[in-house]
């Protein structure tokens, strides 16, 4: 997969692509169906698969502090697309520029002199351009103008619900880590570089790997048993809070911290997933770190439960 950042590095497609164009925050189980569906289109007409999306989402241009909470940030979408049937990923940079571009000029100028798209895929609720003028009905009508296909990317159903980004928001806000799987089609994670924190948790015992969330808002927050992959190829097991740590100093920045089981080693800078496996608690404040530190005791026990039940099953 090539991944092409910015217009400047987008060089025309003389022989065209198949696209899709969306947010895609998640990379959940309904937008794979759409690029493996795009991607048999792709192969029947010989033409690269094409995914382009914004960086930042449009309502994060829009609203800042009040967009709704990110399920991946930008590194994480091309991680979770890199084993999927895509030629190129285009990023556009959403700036004031983008959101007073015409609807008919995104058309002309991108879809088809850049891309020359043969094919496009998107939700019929798609909306573009200047004041979000540009629809479904108007691709329609431009595709036939310029010789491009439109089509619905259609719904995706996971036990009677239509999968979507907001709705996997929902599961994971009120601790739903099963539904949320089974609408991403894997353990809902969190990627970041281990990085040096405080070290308070090493006073009380309870020594954490340290992620910064690096989003405006998150999805979950709270105590939960949580694997941590990337480090010597190993599956590793822990206990993880995210939040704001309001025993400890009660900031504004709301950052994963993990306790892995039985291990000591220095992974500094590396960079890692944890996956979420299920909720324990809600974050909380404590009187002392020594009520902190037997809540953590806690907290392991069940998050060693939760792991004996998984491996049983």
């Amino acid at each position: 997969m090539r991944l092409i950042r910015g217009l400047t590095h987008l060089e025309p497609l003389e022989q065209g692509c198949v696209l899709t164009v969306g947010n895609f925050d998640g990379v959940h189980a309904g937008h794979k169906k759409v690029i493996e569906k795009l991607a048999v289109q792709g192969k029947a007409m010989n033409l690269p698969v094409v995914v382009m999306m914004f960086e930042p989402q449009p309502l994060e241009f829009f609203l800042g502090q009040n967009a709704p909470s990110r399920l991946t940030r930008l590194r994480e979408k091309v991680i979770q697309f890199k084993p999927l049937p895509v030629d190129n990923l285009v990023i556009i940079k959403f700036n004031q520029a983008i959101a007073d571009y015409k609807a008919e000029h995104f058309i002309a100028d991108l879809l088809v002199a850049k891309l020359n798209v043969k094919h496009l895929v998107v939700g019929d609720d798609f909306h573009f351009g200047k004041a979000r003028r540009g629809n479904f009905a108007m691709l329609k009508e431009k595709g036939q103008q310029f010789g491009f296909k439109v089509e619905d990317t259609h719904s995706f159903f996971v036990s009677q619900h239509r999968v979507s980004s907001t709705l996997i928001r929902d599961a994971l806000g009120r601790g739903e880590l099963l539904k949320a799987k089974q609408m991403l089609g894997r353990d809902y994670s969190v990627c970041g570089r281990v990085a040096h924190g405080n070290k308070r948790g090493r006073t009380i015992g309870f020594p954490t790997a340290n992620i910064q969330m690096f989003r405006r808002n998150t999805p979950i927050t709270g105590v939960y048993a949580v694997t941590m992959e990337g480090v010597d190829g190993k599956e590793l097991q822990g206990v993880a809070n995210v939040g704001t740590r309001p025993t400890v100093d009660g900031g504004k920045k709301v950052i994963l911290e993990t306790h892995l089981f039985d291990f000591d080693k220095e992974i500094y800078g590396y960079y890692v997933e944890v996956l979420f496996k299920k909720k324990i608690r809600d974050e909380a404040r404590f009187n002392s770190l020594n009520e902190l530190k037997v809540q953590i005791e806690k907290d392991i026990i069940v998050a060693k439960q939760i792991f004996s039940a998984i491996t049983e099953n």
